[in-house]
């Protein structure tokens, strides 16, 4: 059984995987330092335009991928309205306390919150797990016993979830019934953990005695060399720019009369 998305590749797949992680990585640590709403809102403007228009993917599988996001963006900037501290009280009612600085400080962490989804999601749609273990190999020396193992696991899931469907459907056919509530629960988890841990076992060790007799603990060459490109560059500079032309906009057309949710 096996997952394939069908996509229109753009020049973010043709990107170096290991670099476009590297700046990704830079930009999410400068994430956490950034304390201005404006500031997030327009980098979430930006690389959302991106997300949207260069991943390659359909806008419905796009708006389905998001889903998660924006609840998390939901329940994690309500949660700080709510209860957040403050002194300019909007609202009160029992423990709920809306204040002007919990409810900037509730926008900011959801944005945030959202901004790492999406970056997140960029990457992922845009990166094939193949190049990024090759290229590991090849500019950050990775062992390939490492990224090779990597790999094989990530193609063992597929066919995890179709042994788990046929254990399924075999004890249907044999019209085994499980209890309610609890019971049930654990009678499940006894009929299909341990086939599954079995095979599972077996999978691996197989595996890893077909990779030592083929000697992937030593030196290889590669199928596929990955080599960086001006694509790169292109890259460095657009994520710079939005950056740059965020904190520049937050300054000429601060939508929120806030410039940092930290308390004094």
């Amino acid at each position: 059984m096996h997952f394939e998305l069908n996509y229109q590749q753009t020049w973010l797949h043709l990107l170096h995987p290991v670099l476009k992680f590297m700046i990704l990585l830079v930009l999410f640590i400068a994430i956490l330092f950034i304390h201005n709403p404006n500031v997030l809102l327009y980098m979430l403007i930006g690389f959302g335009f991106i997300y949207i228009a260069a991943t390659g993917h359909s806008l419905k599988l796009i708006s389905i991928l998001s889903i998660p996001f924006l609840i998390i963006f939901v329940s994690s900037a309500t949660s700080m309205m709510f209860f957040g501290d403050g002194h300019t009280t909007w609202y009160q009612f029992g423990l709920i306390h809306i204040t002007e600085e919990s409810f900037y400080r509730g926008l900011h962490l959801g944005f945030r919150g959202i901004l790492f989804g999406l970056l997140g999601l960029l990457f992922a749609l845009t990166t094939r797990p193949v190049l990024l273990f090759y290229s590991s190999m090849q500019s950050l020396r990775l062992k390939p016993k490492y990224a090779y193992a990597f790999m094989a696991a990530i193609n063992l899931l597929p066919i995890m979830v179709s042994e788990f469907q046929n254990l399924r459907n075999a004890l249907k056919v044999r019209g085994v019934t499980y209890n309610r509530g609890v019971k049930g629960f654990y009678q499940r988890i006894q009929r299909f953990s341990i086939p599954l841990l079995a095979q599972s076992i077996r999978r691996a060790h197989r595996t890893a005695i077909a990779m030592e007799a083929k000697q992937f603990s030593n030196e290889r060459t590669y199928y596929y060399q990955v080599s960086y490109s001006r694509k790169d560059l292109y890259f460095i500079v657009l994520i710079t720019a939005i950056t740059a032309f965020s904190f520049w906009l937050s300054t000429l057309y601060p939508i929120f009369p806030i410039d940092n949710v930290r308390l004094n």
